[in-house]
């Protein structure tokens, strides 16, 4: 399996797997339960990672011609 599709699996863990740990209310971050803190921090990772691997994807490094 390549390291490309291991960065594209962290997400996946990280939404559907961390809720588990992250499953509670008390502390506040930003103003938002530690809930919904977990999940919109992980839609900005998610945007970096997939451009990380849109950057390392050997298939995006060659010019196309027209």
């Amino acid at each position: 399996m390549k390291p490309i599709h291991l960065l594209g699996a962290i997400p996946f863990l990280g939404i559907l797997g961390g809720i588990f740990i992250a499953n509670r209310v008390t502390p506040y971050v930003l103003g938002m339960p530690f809930n919904l803190f977990w999940l919109v921090m992980w839609v900005v990772l998610i945007s970096a990672t997939m451009a990380v691997i849109y950057r390392l994807d050997p298939a995006n490094r060659e010019e196309r011609s027209s």
